[in-house]
């Protein structure tokens, strides 16, 4: 009886047990459905505030822009970096300076009507001279000389007249006085007789006089080679002085004779007046080989052709490259009646002229007083 009991209390107990677990299971299903819910609301909230953040930045773009504003912020700070076109204006103007630099050049072609550049102006300065050197090809100085001596002299003598005149004096000058000793020891009266067809030849015969006994007592009468030593010597310049070399020592040298400097000028190669300006400026369009040829190129088309008063413009084999075409005779015709020399069929100005000259057609000019 007692075991029945206990297993009946036992039974009861299960029962008492199972029953309680199916409140509690019951209970935490109670209890867990409120919190089910919860989170489902909490989502929905979540997703609601999205939506509606979602439809914020759509409705308000410029909320997108006040990062940037902000990011401005630091921007403020870098403000005197984006000044720094003060600076970079200080930068380009020295660039405009530079930049006018070369039109310095320009000053010798100012007058050109093709406002001419540097280089082009160096092209057709070159191109003149090889044109020249086709017309002239026999150049050469038209003074008659056998020796540096004879030339330093003559070159002096030429100051103020023409080569032909000289050339017509210096055979007697020569025949006296032969050596610079000799014409050092010269009574000046007797060489200002013989000087006088030539001009100024009171101050001539003082020069030459005064250069053979330089000659003589510094140089052992011979002519020297070098510029430094040839413009120390009485009546000799830097014109003479490159006569010399250019032509008695093979040494490029630059003449800037009245004709030289007229031409140059009319070329626009040069706006220069003083000689030895003239002389570095057209020095600069050419190597230094082409100075003693272009020398006489430009002086013989200035002697025959492109004369001081009546220019022979229609006679000009240059005329398309001269700015100053049109200051002379354009009349063909008119113009081969003034030129000159072998270009006119007369005779040259060197009694003893080289062999090319002569075989190019010219002819030698006459001794004083013949014909």
């Amino acid at each position: 009886m007692g075991e029945q009991v206990s297993d009946g209390g036992r039974k009861t107990a299960k029962a008492v047990k199972t029953a309680a677990a199916g409140k509690g299971a019951s209970a935490s299903a109670k209890k867990a459905a409120p919190a089910k819910k919860a989170t489902a609301k909490k989502a929905a909230a979540k997703k609601a505030s999205a939506a509606k953040k979602a439809s914020a930045a759509k409705k308000a773009p410029a909320a997108k822009k006040a990062p940037a504003a902000k990011k401005a912020g630091p921007a403020k700070s870098s403000a005197p970096l984006k000044k720094a076109p003060a600076p970079r204006k200080q930068v380009v103007a020295p660039k405009k300076a530079t930049a006018s630099v070369p039109a310095a050049p320009a000053k010798t072609v100012a007058a050109h009507p093709r406002g001419e550049s540097r280089t082009a102006l160096v092209r057709r300065a070159r191109r003149i001279n090889r044109e020249l050197a086709e017309v002239y090809p026999y150049a050469h100085p038209e003074l008659d000389f056998e020796n540096p001596f004879q030339l330093v002299v003559a070159t002096v003598l030429s100051a103020q007249t023409t080569d032909l005149r000289v050339n017509q004096t210096t055979p007697a000058l020569f025949a006296k006085y032969p050596t610079s000793e000799d014409l050092a020891a010269a009574d000046p009266e007797e060489v200002e007789e013989i000087l006088r067809p030539t001009g100024f030849f009171r101050a001539k015969t003082k020069s030459v006089i005064g250069l053979s006994k330089a000659l003589a007592e510094q140089f052992g009468g011979e002519v020297p080679g070098r510029l430094e030593d040839l413009v120390k010597l009485p009546g000799v310049g830097r014109k003479t002085a490159f006569v010399v070399l250019g032509n008695a020592f093979g040494r490029p040298g630059i003449t800037v004779d009245t004709h030289f400097q007229r031409l140059v000028r009319r070329w626009k190669w040069t706006d220069e007046t003083d000689p030895d300006k003239i002389e570095a400026a057209v020095g600069a369009l050419f190597p230094k080989s082409d100075w003693t040829d272009l020398s006489h190129h430009v002086i013989w088309h200035g002697r025959r052709i492109c004369h001081a008063r009546k220019p022979a413009c229609g006679a000009c084999p240059i005329a398309p490259l001269c700015p100053a075409y049109g200051e002379g005779e354009t009349d063909p015709e008119k113009a081969k009646k003034l030129l000159k020399y072998e270009k006119a069929g007369q005779p040259g100005q060197r009694l003893k002229p080289p062999q090319a000259y002569l075989d190019a057609g010219g002819r030698p000019a006459p001794p004083l007083g013949a014909g």
